[in-house]
């Protein structure tokens, strides 16, 4: 880059491009709107995922995040951008976060995913699928089991008696720690 006061003001405004494309390079998901619960939750793991890998700065998220949504997602978007003017690209991502699962996370479907997490249970001694499920319903139904106790107390319930009072008794501190320990146990 020369550094002249031209391009200076030019990359202020297009906030350099090959940011832009290392964002892309992480294949961020394209959402529609139209994919439920589970497909927003995808998407936005992948993008969190993009962010971190790209090294996205903190202003550019919203206006990158953006650029992925498609359909009914996007006429959504320009519709916060009428209402909300220029102002809609300074809001975080948390904020556009809320607001899409707000948007697209049906209360049903919330209740649903709820019950089946409060179900879920180890099958055939596969823990490994097991935290997978569970992972991704807990990051759904995040209001549900919003703290660590309760997540992990919930993950315990869900294993099989061969293991359940060992890990129980081990008084885990975090779900990792658990979903370690749980796994080393099965072993």
């Amino acid at each position: 880059h020369h550094s002249s006061y031209e391009d200076n003001r030019r990359n202020v405004q297009t906030a350099c491009p090959c940011f832009y494309a290392d964002f892309m390079k992480c294949q961020p998901l394209n959402f529609k709107g139209t994919e439920g619960v589970v497909g927003l939750t995808r998407c936005i793991e992948k993008m969190e995922s993009a962010f971190q890998i790209s090294g996205c700065a903190i202003e550019n998220q919203v206006k990158f995040a953006t650029c992925t949504l498609s359909d009914a997602a996007l006429t959504w978007w320009n519709s916060q951008i009428r209402s909300l003017g220029p102002d809609a690209y300074s809001m975080t991502w948390e904020v556009l976060k809320k607001k899409m699962t707000d948007k697209y996370c049906l209360r049903g479907e919330i209740k649903k995913l709820e019950i089946k997490l409060w179900n879920l249970k180890v099958k055939g001694n596969d823990v490994p699928a097991y935290t997978e499920r569970f992972q991704e319903q807990t990051m759904i139904c995040t209001k549900f089991v919003a703290n660590e106790t309760k997540k992990i107390d919930k993950y315990i319930s869900g294993l099989p008696d061969n293991i359940y009072g060992s890990v129980k008794a081990s008084k885990p501190k975090t779900l990792d720690e658990t979903i370690e320990l749980a796994n080393d146990l099965m072993d």
